[in-house]
């Protein structure tokens, strides 16, 4: 197999460059080559950034394809490295700097092959299906384009097949205990009748100036490419997935089962906080957590009068009627009217709103089984598509009214959506900066806004801020079970009960939690180790600045460069004290 040499990969990636242009010139030609570099290796990421010039591939992921971009992000760190910082503008400083890190990362990582687990039960090619829900269908290009995907998909299952069996040789792959949600999801995309197919939803509704015609002709082909494509693509998955691929996954759990296990959760631990933390210390401070927030739910507990055990509590919590819903509807209307109740007070928080709107949609059905609560979608780079809260109406009656206000101020305002909203509309800076992802600060801006429901005065019964309670233990039990289960040996049993014990969620919550850690080791750890540090930092403006710090100027000071890692944001917040 011949592969580009790393020489021809950096001639290939740089643009041409006149004599005359200045460094930081050259850096932005770069900068600009690379994102568009992006963008074609990564067709289904441009589309959902509404980017429609590779509307109709999928990504190729090859083994070939894969080895060709390690080689480039090598040529890639060749060159950032080489760049004179000192000549730069610090904005341009801090966008070599993200780069340059965003690029060793993914080197520092490439060994390690988890890139031969190209899916989980809660991603990968068996839902593919669901990028339409992000794509505009305005005009006949776009439904061929789509077509055109359906055509491919044979290849591009043949390429995952390709990649899921050297993961079986190289020992990369995941644990049976959630694998085994994966036929059952599969089999959702093998229907007899191509109309039924997840992949024919956007043929169901076309733009009223389309042509009966035109209308019937994508009908037909959309349902021929259905039967005699997709659906003998997924049986033949079916087969792959159950005769050899299942057997082979790990009969245990954890990353340290893995070839270089330990050594490899340690490396997703630095990467996922963006700090030099252990896993074991991350544990300790995950104990710590759990320990300080459950003497607060005791208070609570004794606020209302309830004469028991915080267990019994839980309990209580999570099966008396008063605290749920049984109809989806009433579920998904009280969400829509929290929210609305927040927009008017974000303005006491924050000097800078995005303008960007958000909607709120129903989880797809034929995932809400096997997904969490709720999350976010964010919006098309250029603002053509509003950000979505996905909320999970599935069976209402285990879902409490009093996680409402905590849930929403994470995924919607001011959580994901004002944070990656505002992101998107930053100006002035290169466009990878606007789709930066810092898990630990996503994340724990993101957890970090729950709190600010005191400030907003939207906890204002005691269960709602038992909720937030609830939601801010869900995060630092995170940092317990999954340092548990990938570096120290818990089976998922004791990391279901351990959650239990410690959290008012519903079983069913919990258990998809819990194999969620399973099958994404590490990146449960950014929630509350980005909280933390954002609440360090707040504390240290208040205690410096005395009367004059400003919430709404430490805000925009947190948010105004998009997502960073936190030893940069440390740096920001310090330098505005300063």
């Amino acid at each position: 197999m011949r592969f580009i040499p790393v020489a021809l990969a950096l001639l290939i990636l740089l643009p041409t460059l006149s004599r005359g242009e200045s460094p930081t010139e050259q850096l932005h030609a770069l900068f600009e080559a690379e994102w568009q570099y992006n963008l074609r290796e990564s067709p289904t990421m441009a589309s959902s950034l509404g980017d429609k010039r590779y509307n109709d591939r999928w990504p190729d992921v090859s083994l070939k394809a894969i080895e060709q971009r390690h080689q480039h992000d090598q040529g890639l760190l060749q060159r950032l490295v080489q760049i004179d910082a000192t000549s730069l503008s610090e904005p341009d400083r801090l966008n070599l700097d993200l780069l340059r890190r965003q690029t060793q990362v993914s080197l520092d990582e490439f060994p390690f092959l988890w890139h031969l687990v190209p899916l989980n039960q809660r991603e990968g090619i068996q839902d593919e299906s669901s990028l339409a829900d992000s794509l505009p269908f305005q005009e006949t290009k776009d439904y061929e384009d789509w077509l055109t995907r359906l055509k491919t998909i044979p290849d591009y299952m043949d390429q995952t097949i390709a990649l899921m069996r050297a993961g079986i040789e190289a020992g990369m792959v995941q644990p049976q205990v959630v694998m085994q949600r994966l036929p059952g999801q599969i089999k959702r995309q093998i229907v007899e009748d191509p109309t039924a197919s997840l992949y024919y939803k956007p043929f169901k509704t076309f733009p009223p100036d389309m042509e009966k015609a035109e209308r019937e002709r994508l009908e037909r082909e959309a349902q021929a490419v259905i039967r005699e494509r997709i659906v003998p693509a997924y049986r033949k998955f079916l087969g792959f997935f159950e005769r050899e691929y299942f057997p082979a996954c790990l009969k245990g759990i954890g990353a340290s089962r893995l070839p270089r296990g330990q050594e490899f959760y340690a490396f997703l631990t630095r990467k996922h906080t963006t700090t030099t933390l252990s896993p074991r210390e991350i544990h300790e401070i995950g104990l710590a957590e759990v320990k300080r927030i459950r003497a607060a739910m005791e208070k609570i507990k004794q606020e209302v009068g309830f004469q028991g055990s915080l267990a019994e509590f839980f309990e209580h919590l999570r099966t008396a009627p008063q605290f749920h819903f049984t109809d989806p509807n009433e579920l998904m209307t009280a969400y829509l009217v929290f929210s609305k109740r927040v927009d008017p007070l974000l303005t006491r928080v924050f000097k800078k709103l995005p303008r960007i709107p958000f909607g709120i949609e129903a989880i797809p059905n034929h995932m809400a089984p096997d997904t969490t609560t709720a999350y976010y979608r964010p919006p098309a780079a250029d603002g053509t598509r509003a950000g979505t809260y996905f909320v999970n109406l599935y069976k209402p009656e285990t879902r409490p009214k009093y996680e409402i206000p905590a849930l929403s101020l994470h995924e919607a305002m001011p959580g994901h959506h004002l944070q990656i909203a505002l992101a998107t509309e930053l100006e002035n800076v290169p466009e990878f900066r606007k789709q930066f992802f810092v898990t630990a600060f996503i994340e724990g801006w993101a957890l970090y806004s729950e709190s600010l429901g005191d400030e907003m005065g939207l906890y204002d019964d005691p269960y709602s801020k038992f909720g937030q309670l609830t939601y801010e233990m869900w995060r630092a039990i995170r940092l317990v079970v999954d340092s548990g289960m990938h570096s120290l040996e818990w089976s998922r049993a004791e990391a279901i009960q351990y959650f239990k014990d410690n959290a008012a969620k519903s079983e069913l919550d919990i258990t998809n939690e819990v194999d969620r850690y399973i099958a994404w080791p590490g990146q449960a750890l950014a929630y509350k180790i980005g909280e933390l540090k954002i609440k360090e930092l707040r504390q240290r403006a208040e205690k410096k600045l005395g009367s004059r710090f400003d919430l709404r100027e430490f805000h925009d000071v947190i948010l105004r460069n998009g997502a960073l890692p936190l030893d940069l944001l440390e740096q920001q917040v310090d330098n505005w004290i300063r």
